[in-house]
This record gives C-alpha cells, sequence and structure tokens, in this order.
C-alpha cells in the first residue's frame, strides 16, 4: 500500500476497521481510553503523540508503545511515506492502532493528548515544543532542543510560564553508567576538571550534488515540513536526514551526534551557564557536494577555570584515547574516558585503571519522563529543558563563531587559538587528521571563526551586533516562534 493511499485508508473509518480486524487488533479499547481520559479517570494511563517518526521517532514510539503505562495514541508526520514502521511498532505493542494526522496543529487539538514526544527535523524543535505546552501537554523534544540559542531559552519560559514537564532527549543523563562516570569526575577523587573534551568522530560521506531543484514527494506536505524555516526549493537528492547538513534546518554534527557529547562534557565540568567566549574553526573538507556545514570543526569554550574543546570529525579516523564518539576528562590527577553513550573508565597519570562504570538503556531516559509527568517534579528530570538549552546552546555558539568567520591558510604555526595549548595541540591533530585523509593542505583554507564574547549578564554578545541578530531568525507568517510569552 503506498503512502498516499494509506493516509486515505487511515482517515477513512470503515477502512481503519478493517485495517484493525485484518491485523487481530481491536478498537474498542483505543476508543475506551480515550473516553476515560476525556473524562479524567484513565487510571493514570498517559496519552501520547509522537511528532516525526522517520529516523529517531521510531525510538520515540517503542519508548512508550505498551510500556510505562502509556498508550502512544496519535502519530503524527508531514509525510505519510515514512509512518509505516512507526505504525507497525505501537500496533504490536500495544494492541492499538494509533491515529495518524499529518498536520501537528490538530494534534495539539486533541484534548485527550496528555503528552507529546517530538523528533521531527531541528528547525521545529522549539516551536513544536512551546506549541505543545500552551496547548496544556508535557513535552519530551529531542536533541538539540532548539534552531537557535534564543529558542531555547523561549522554550525554557514556556516550561516555566505554563508549568509543564519537559525533558531533553540527551538519553545519556539517565544511563546509569554515564551517571556514575560523572559522578566520579565531579567527586574530586582525581582533583580538578581542567579541559573536558568532547569527540564526535563519525563518519559522514558526500550527500551528492544536484544540477537545480528537486521534486517534493507528492506523499509529503512541503509547506508543513519547512514550518518555521524558509521554504526554499529543494536542492540535494534526499530531502529526508540530509537537511541535517543545511543551515536552515539543521546544525551540522555538532548539533546532531556532537549534542549529546557537548552535554555531557558541559555536564563533567559541572557548567549551568554558558562560558565567557567560544571559538570554532573547520571546514567541509574531502568532497564537494550539496552540504553546507562543517564536516571537521574545533570549538573551544573559555569558563575561566576550564575550558570545553569539541571535535568533529566525519572523514576516516583512529580514536583519540579508544573513544570515537565520547568524551575525555582530563583531571589533575588522572583522566576519564567515556567512549560510549552508557560506560566511563577512569585513569591515573601512569594510565592505571582506576575503576570502570557501565549499564543503562534508552528505555530508562522516557521512563524518567513519564514518572516526572506523574509526580509533577520538574527536578526529579535527568534532562530538564534548561539543561537541554545550555548543551544546544553551546552547539550554536560553535556554528556562530564559525559561520562569521573568515578563510585562513593552513599553518603549523597558526595562532588561531592564540597561547592556549590544549587548543592549539587540538588543531594540530586536526591538521594531521587531513593530511591522512589526502586532503591538500597547501592549497585548501580553512574558517578561522570570530571569537565571541559573552556578556555575563545576558546570553548577548559583547560588541558584535552581527553575531545578536543570529540569535534567532526570521520566521515564516504562522510559523513564528514567539520572542517573549
Amino acid at each position: 500500500m503506498n503512502g498516499m493511499n494509506r493516509r486515505d485508508f487511515l482517515q477513512n473509518s470503515a477502512g481503519l476497521a478493517a485495517l484493525l480486524a485484518a491485523a487481530g487488533l481491536d478498537r474498542a479499547p483505543l476508543a475506551a481510553a480515550e473516553a476515560a481520559a476525556k473524562k479524567g479517570d484513565a487510571n493514570d494511563q498517559l496519552r501520547v503523540a509522537c511528532i516525526g517518526v522517520h529516523g529517531q521517532g521510531r525510538s520515540h514510539v517503542s519508548g512508550y508503545a505498551g510500556k510505562h503505562n502509556c498508550v502512544v495514541a496519535t502519530i503524527c508526520d508531514v509525510d505519510e511515506a515514512v509512518i509505516g514502521p512507526a505504525m507497525t511498532s505501537a500496533e504490536k505493542a500495544q494492541k492499538m492502532t494509533p491515529k495518524y494526522e499529518k498536520d501537528i496543529r490538530k494534534v495539539l487539538d486533541d484534548k485527550s493528548i496528555n503528552c507529546v514526544s517530538i523528533a521531527t527535523p531541528n528547525h521545529w524543535h522549539a516551536l513544536a515544543a512551546i506549541w505543545a505546552m500552551q496547548a496544556g501537554k508535557d513535552v519530551y523534544v529531542e536533541k538539540p532542543v532548539s534552531h537557535n540559542i534564543s529558542e531555547g531559552r523561549r522554550i525554557v519560559e514556556a516550561a516555566r510560564k505554563y508549568n509543564k514537564i519537559c525533558q531533553t532527549g540527551t538519553q545519556s543523563r539517565s544511563m546509569t553508567g554515564m551517571r556514575e562516570a560523572i559522578e566520579f569526575v565531579r567527586s574530586g577523587k582525581l582533583g580538578k576538571v581542567k579541559v573536558a573534551r568532547g569527540l564526535c568522530y563519525k563518519s559522514r560521506g558526500s550527500i551528492g550534488k544536484v544540477d537545480g531543484e528537486q521534486p517534493i514527494p507528492k506523499t509529503l506536505d512541503y509547506n508543513l515540513w519547512c514550518g518555521p524555516a524558509p521554504m526554499n526549493p529543494l536542492k540535494r537528492k534526499r530531502l529526508h536526514y540530509d537537511w541535517h547538513w543545511i543551515w536552515d534546518y539543521g546544525n551540522g554534527d555538532l548539533g546532531n551526534q556532537g549534542i549529546h557529547e557537548m552535554d555531557k562534557a558541559r555536564w563533567g565540568l559541572g557548567k549551568n551557564e554558558l562560558p565567557k567566549s567560544a571559538t570554532s574553526v573547520g571546514g567541509r573538507f574531502g568532497y564537494i557536494d550539496d552540504g553546507e556545514t562543517a564536516n571537521t570543526q574545533i570549538c573551544v569554550f573559555d569558563y575561566g577555570d576550564s575550558e570545553l574543546i569539541f571535535e568533529v570529525r566525519g572523514l576516516k579516523t583512529d580514536p583519540l584515547r579508544t573513544a570515537k564518539v565520547g568524551n575525555i576528562f582530563h583531571c589533575e590527577k588522572g583522566i576519564v574516558v567515556c567512549p560510549t553513550y552508557d560506560s566511563g573508565i577512569a585513569f591515573d597519570l601512569d594510565g592505571k585503571e582506576l575503576a570502570r562504570f557501565k549499564g543503562g538503556s534508552y528505555d530508562m531516559h522516557f521512563g524518567n519522563f513519564v514518572q516526572a509527568v506523574r509526580s509533577r517534579k520538574a527536578e526529579s528530570l535527568n534532562a530538564e529543558i534548561l539543561e537541554g538549552h545550555l548543551s544546544s546552546a553551546l552547539c550554536h555558539l560553535g556554528n556562530l563563531s564559525y559561520r562569521l568567520g573568515t578563510p585562513a591558510k593552513f599553518n603549523s604555526k597558526s595562532a588561531a587559538f592564540g597561547d592556549d595549548k590544549e587548543a592549539a595541540e587540538t588543531l594540530a591533530r586536526m591538521q594531521e587528521h587531513l593530511k591522512y585523509n589526502k586532503v591538500p593542505l597547501d592549497d585548501t583554507q580553512y574558517r578561522l571563526g570570530r571569537k565571541l564574547t559573552r556578556n555575563t549578564q545576558t546570553e548577548t554578545f559583547v560588541n558584535d551586533k552581527e553575531a545578536d541578530a543570529l540569535l534567532t531568525r526570521e520566521y515564516r507568517k504562522g510559523f513564528e516562534v514567539p520572542a517573549k510569552l
């Protein structure tokens, strides 16, 4: 059955009944749950709407369907061609077929929905979360929680104003092994943390290059897909996923995979604010394609008494101290390496292993959210929205510095990071990495990012109106993220 027919089929009550009968499922339990929810006596069962189910959104469906006394009541996606796996997963887990909606606004009008779980492209995260909370729903929103710094602060304000539970999708915060590793880092057993390093060494090949405008799938509402972002012609081979590398919609790997490691790095440093300054360098090397974001990048964030250094590598690379996608915490008396979402290993300065931590699952993060929804205690969330905002904002700061930068020639004596030895060593390793991938440095330029100095009283910059203007964006009519709540 193709996507368009499936939509028509699902929206037809007779067709839906036939689908349920053919699958051996009964619509009656879902109808009863809907009626109970409207009366407010659903025995504490939570009705969840999953928004965006192509990719990460499928883990949201499996995180609620048949678990934690939840039911996935509605699946919403602007492309009806991608909903099949999510519908099947929900049907199998809960013996109920979710309703399908294409437009999130119809979902939010449904008074029986308790929670909204958002896994759309990045440019929709903030608006979807704010709309949902304004409609009286609690929210789980994927990382990064925002497409720009201002949006993240608006979500925090919405959660406070409407007294809603809002969890960020940085699942490592609920992993037992990671929580124990971070607790060890912050315990002082290895002395003070001087440098928290985040690594996103994840192969990203070319997305190809097209000659002109590409057709929009007939199963997709492109106006809704663009939402708050400009409705520009599609000029890449794949509409789905490759939006990560287009500035209008994504934030590069810094805000894709990297946000997880950025969040853990800040968590380990124990910093609940943005840094004094941020500088980023890098480029898109190794191929020419339609991607716009950096595939090789270094970001340095100065916290005064410590720093956070982040590395993105999309070309082939070896791990650093056994980690490729993870973290390294450099302390006075040793290091802690966290090579996965749920593990960490502590070493002294001589390389002797001191402790090992491991354990956890994705399901723990959804469970933590559901528990907080029932208790109404936002403080019990492992990744409350303020944490999500601060870590997402770090990614945006790095990208802002990079985008406001200027072309520079590779030079082993480069003073891109001044007299910062750790940053200079990181840049030297980046150059060796590019040489290994046969990038001709003598004929190649990188982008030397502007140093952005933060106004410590606000989330703005010191004497930099150009950077301040990029704290937000221009929104399309009808899809505006409110400047004030």
